[in-house]
């Protein structure tokens, strides 16, 4: 696998950072954006507790109530987190706490003994919290934060503009005025002796000043021409819409009347928490704070955020009102085609950076953030994925990328990546009803949503599922080799293991016969080890391979045998536990051997020994530098020594370091940077430098590298492996059409991860040669269809060699 990303939906709660408590089973947050509690909230927090130089034993939280009525605590909690931390620990409290009423929870104990004991706590918990740092809140029942604080220069959330003092042993955090809660932990709170008090404390009457309402404010103005709304953190009052959509924890409205500016979004998400209790069609009046979410997935903080209204008070002023039409993109919008982002580098939430709608793709769906969206007679660029999206683009627009040779998008250059898609997602439509779409398919009419951000994209979430009209795509199959050529094929299996159902073993055998026309040299990537994800030390994957090859077999293939190293457990990367690994199946019936010559493992690197047609391996099967960092967690390249008809063949089956790490197309940091190439340039040198080796040795030796290099045709990676001069391997991917140039679909992006090479002695026919010296194809059997056994495309060449002459 290439790409590393995970599926979820929208939480429960509107989180900056959000934990599963182990108490309950709570999900909790600390928020960018926080309204002020009415009622109960912290007073002190102290993290001191038994320390050297500590007054006080143990260390405590306040409660205080600003409320003229009593709070029932049953299934409150206080939870704390470490400055920086993402896992919260939390204390259960119990009983009332009176109007102007205190309330004090013990927590640790620490280990001066001599220091004093709080007095009797009305509850009691064991969490440590930091002396200087930290972060706390109190959560009602039904999972909402209350209040928080965040104290300490290094906490990373906190409430207003900046967090409330750091702390020492001696020293805590109180709030100045207990009666007050201005939602700026700066301004509220002061460092000082610590001076706990508990319920029996005299209550203390609040007089409590509601704060002037706001004017009232439109739809566009909250949403702004930028990616972070100008009044994020602020309330906001009489915002109107219409209701466009739902979800079971918001909806979504729009402002029948668009302003002006196409770049202020007319529509907006109101994050309600639980179900909503209005109707698609609603004409509404709502009250709220503006806040930006960022949703978790692809990394969390690459993502780009959302504006919301949180904490809604919503007026409902008529039912059953038409719903603003949809903006058609492709027709009365067209994106920018292959420009996510020409701005200065950087995080494109900075108030400094240029929102330019026209120009940059990542603009112009920002423009429409929330909005009623559809796109017309959308054309599938990437298969639907498992969970229910489907990348398209319009189905006819000016200026549209390359298309590949299957119908979808070429992801031809960093600079030129496919910024017209938009990925449908189901979210708002029942599971299971997304239609199963492949590469070139088509979805007549208008497919109609509220465009939403997750997981690094802009997706427009259907509100009814589209139809499809096929565009009779097959999987392709490439021509069999004659008796005298070498076909030597690589094939990504995608995690394989015996834990698999066996037809995921007939389905790739099914492909290697029928596809790949059995090819005389297969290496596979991705080849687990018997137990499978289970990480339990097995490492052998022998009952892996022989299930492959027995199912071959089953499919009408020919005998095939197998060459492989077991790495040593946990080092090679990948899914934990599988132990992946590359392996080499050979055919049994063809004038094909492979050289056996021992001492090959794990950690032992094969060499280049003898000269000219002398030239041989140390090791077969061997590994390439394997106790080099440049594999560290990662799969080490397997070489293979071959003799078919007298002629030596050498062998180098890779699979580089995958991209995941990388920042995303559609992320917040642009231009995207791609953290993880400088370990596959280490990779690649690598390999190069056994090819030098070789080819220095016998500049007439026969090398291919074939495997999965997680890198682009025109990638650093690439030019790495190639080398120059006489003894530069050809790139097959790069001898092919543009519009054929793709393994692998990402996310409507048709793009190269998957290569063969050749060494110059290859690329030349033999003297007489009734055949070319080579044929590559590349195998579209995958990566376009929705229901696909493997990832990636497999591909083959087929050489022509000197014992092929004359025939």
């Amino acid at each position: 696998m290439s790409h590393v990303w995970t599926h979820v939906r929208r939480p429960a709660v509107t989180l900056a950072i959000a934990t599963l408590l182990a108490s309950g089973g709570l999900v909790v947050a600390a928020p960018a954006a926080y309204a002020a509690s009415p009622t109960v909230v912290v007073a002190e927090v102290y993290g001191g507790g038994g320390n050297s130089g500590a007054t006080w034993r143990s260390d405590f939280v306040e409660l205080f109530n600003r409320a003229s009525t009593p709070v029932d605590l049953t299934g409150w909690k206080v939870s704390y987190w470490s400055a920086a931390g993402t896992t919260a620990s939390s204390t259960l409290l119990s009983g009332t706490i009176a109007a102007g009423g205190r309330y004090l929870v013990k927590e640790a104990d620490g280990a001066n003994t001599g220091a004093t004991a709080l007095p009797i706590p009305d509850a009691i918990g064991t969490l440590t919290m930091s002396a200087s740092a930290g972060r706390v809140a109190v959560v009602d029942a039904a999972g909402a934060i209350v209040d928080l604080v965040g104290y300490g220069s290094t906490a990373a959330q906190f409430e207003g503009s900046g967090p409330a003092p750091g702390t020492t042993n001696s020293t805590s955090v109180s709030r100045i005025d207990a009666c007050v809660d201005t939602d700026h932990n700066a301004a509220d709170f002061a460092a000082g002796a610590p001076s706990p008090v508990n319920s029996t404390t005299t209550p203390q009457t609040c007089t409590i000043t509601p704060p002037p309402p706001n004017p009232a404010e439109t739809i566009a103005a909250i949403q702004g021409a930028s990616h972070r709304s100008p009044l994020a953190g602020t309330p906001v009052n009489g915002v109107t819409g219409i209701v466009t959509a739902r979800s079971n924890t918001g909806f979504w409205m729009q402002d029948p009347v668009a302003d002006a500016d196409l770049a202020t979004s007319e529509g907006i998400f109101v994050f309600t928490r639980t179900s909503p209790t209005v109707a698609v069609g609603d004409a509404l009046s709502v009250d709220g704070s503006v806040s930006e979410f960022r949703p978790g997935g692809s990394g969390g903080l690459d993502n780009l955020t959302t504006t919301e209204i949180v904490s809604p008070s919503v007026s409902i002023t008529s039912s059953n009102n038409p719903l603003p039409a949809p903006v058609v993109i492709g027709v009365d919008r067209i994106a920018p085609a292959q420009t996510i982002d020409a701005g200065d580098p950087g995080s494109v939430e900075n108030a400094a950076a240029v929102f330019d709608m026209a120009r940059d793709a990542i603009d112009f769906y920002e423009s429409m953030e929330g909005m009623r969206v559809a796109v017309r007679d959308a054309r599938v660029v990437g298969p639907t994925a498992s969970f229910g999206e489907i990348p398209v683009v319009p189905g006819s627009v000016t200026g549209a990328p390359l298309t590949s040779s299957a119908g979808g998008v070429v992801y031809g250059s960093y600079d030129t990546p496919n910024a017209m898609r938009v990925q449908l997602d189901d979210a708002l439509i029942p599971a299971g009803s997304m239609p199963a779409a492949n590469v070139g398919d088509t979805l007549p009419g208008d497919a109609i949503g509220v465009l939403d951000y997750s997981f690094a994209n802009y997706k427009l979430l259907v509100t009814a599922a589209p139809t499809v009209t096929t565009g009779g795509l097959t999987r392709e199959s490439t021509t069999a080799q004659t008796n005298n050529q070498l076909a030597v094929a690589t094939f990504n299996v995608e995690n394989l293991s015996p834990s698999n159902p066996q037809s995921k073993f007939d389905r790739l055998a099914a492909q290697v016969v029928h596809n790949l026309a059995s090819p005389d040299i297969l290496a596979l990537e991705e080849i687990q080890d018997n137990s499978g994800p289970a990480n339990d030390g097995v490492v052998a994957s022998d009952l892996t391979v022989s299930r492959l090859i027995a199912a071959i077999a089953a499919a009408g293939g020919p005998a095939y045998g197998s060459r492989w190293i077991d790495p040593q457990d946990g080092t090679d990367g990948g899914q934990p536990g599988g132990n992946i690994r590359q392996v080499f199946l050979y055919r049994l019936d063809r004038d094909l051997e492979f050289v056996d010559r021992p001492g090959g493992d794990a950690t032992t690197a094969v060499e280049v020994t003898g000269t000219g047609r002398s030239t041989a391996l140390s090791v077969s099967p061997g590994r390439i530098a394997p106790t080099s960092e440049a594999w560290s967690a990662s799969r080490k390249p397997l070489v293979g020594e071959f003799r078919f008809r007298g002629e030596t063949v050498f062998v180098v089956a890779v699979h580089f370091s995958s991209k995941g790490g990388d920042d995303p197309l559609f992320g917040r940091w642009q231009s995207p940077v791609r953290f993880t190439e400088e370990q596959r340039h280490l990779q690649a040198a690598a390999v190069r430098d056994f090819a030098d080796a070789l080819l220095s040795a016998d500049p007439q030796a026969k090398l291919v590298v074939a495997g999965d290099v997680n890198d682009f045709e025109f990638s650093t990676t690439t030019d790495l492996l190639v080398g120059q001069g006489s003894d530069a391997l050809v790139d097959l991917p790069r001898t092919l059409p543009v519009a054929e140039r793709w393994t692998y679909v990402f996310e409507g992006n048709s793009q190269v991860l998957d290569h063969i090479l050749l060494s110059p002695a290859l690329t030349v026919a033999p003297k007489g040669a009734k055949y070319p010296a080579y044929v590559y194809d590349i195998v579209h059997t995958n990566s376009p269809f929705y229901d696909q056994d493997s990832d990636h495309d497999p591909q083959i060449v087929r050489l022509a060699l000197r014992g092929g002459t004359g025939i």
